[in-house]
């Protein structure tokens, strides 16, 4: 799995993680989940390789990740930034296919079974044919969720450790699809095994479709485990330094609802 240990980073005087340690099991979909400038996209960029910790190891099984170079990287795990930049007048389908240029093996077949498969997943069909620029917002970032299942399912025979990242990823997002694309996201996780990881600002989105959820604040993860035992109103007043109700779901009790005062 991939492990983060006693992870610390400042920039310049400020620290912005402070000794954070925090597990990515397989077949898991975990939120990290804090008030803005906690350090979850800090967090996740030193989870993906993309930004060195000051102290502390990211490890990928028996293998620090240091230890990978770009390409190993790129079959092994996903990062699905904010805002993914780009400006090139590329149809849909050839950015949704542009996540298996990691795997040059793969046929032209094998390439076109998986868009397709991820862009269902997406709900992206229907935006085929269409320029990846003439889109919206919310319409790209659609894309690119697709376009990153199929660089993680790209040659996936199961049992090798693989992990999604998501930075944001249900910002630019009406409602619909927000709930679609975590839909889709606990289902890559819960049915193909692949770890998946989420920064989320929407606590109960959260409670809805992630299996494990980290807290941060105060430069540290403050609690780690399944929503019922996460989302507990001191831990959420702590990190959101508002008033907050949990009450139980009417529909189900693992996961909670969360109200802001």
């Amino acid at each position: 799995m991939l492990q983060l240990k006693n992870i610390s980073f400042s920039r310049g005087k400020s620290t912005i993680l402070q000794d954070v340690s925090l597990d990515i099991p397989a077949g898991d979909f975990t939120a990290i989940l804090g008030a803005n400038g906690a350090g979850k996209s800090t967090l996740l960029s030193i989870a993906a390789g993309e930004l060195n910790a000051s102290t502390g190891q990211v490890q990928w099984g028996d293998v620090a990740l240091a230890s990978l170079n770009t390409a190993q990287l790129a079959r092994k795990r996903v990062v699905l930034p904010q805002n993914p930049g780009l400006n090139f007048n590329l149809m849909v389908e050839e950015v949704i296919a542009m996540g298996a240029y990691p795997f040059p093996e793969l046929s032209p077949a094998a390439v076109a079974e998986q868009a397709e498969r991820a862009g269902q997943w997406a709900d992206v069909m229907h935006l085929l044919g269409r320029c990846y620029p003439t889109l919206s917002g919310g319409e790209q970032q659609r894309v690119q969720f697709a376009r990153s299942i199929v660089q993680i399912l790209a040659g996936y025979q199961g049992g090798e450790y693989r992990c999604l990242l998501l930075d944001e990823p249900t910002a630019s997002l009406d409602p619909l699809h927000q709930h679609s694309l975590l839909s889709a996201a606990r289902k890559l996780a819960v049915e193909t095994g692949i770890a998946v990881v989420a920064v989320l600002h929407d606590v109960n989105l959260a409670a809805r479709y992630c299996t494990r959820i980290a807290m941060l604040a105060n430069n540290s993860i403050i609690a780690s485990g399944i929503p019922s035992n996460v989302l507990r109103a001191d831990l959420l007043e702590q990190t959101y330094d508002l008033p907050v109700t949990v009450l139980a779901h009417p529909q189900d009790a693992q996961r909670p609802l969360v109200l802001f005062a």
